[in-house]
């Protein structure tokens, strides 16, 4: 999944996907936590509260 980075007043944002918000769990003012794993150059993102999403096969 590719999205692009957008411009909201003085910050940077990426959309979240409707597909990918319903099948997580993802509400509004949800607590996000953050990540940077700069060797593997990575930003994980931890939701409070989502649900376990299936392995791909």
């Amino acid at each position: 999944m590719a999205q692009k980075v957008i411009k909201t007043g003085n910050s940077l944002a990426m959309t979240i996907p409707a597909w990918f918000v319903k099948d997580s769990g993802i509400k509004a003012g949800d607590d996000v936590k953050v990540r940077l794993e700069p060797e593997k150059n990575r930003i994980i993102y931890n939701f409070a509260g989502t649900k376990q999403l299936p392995l791909l096969e």
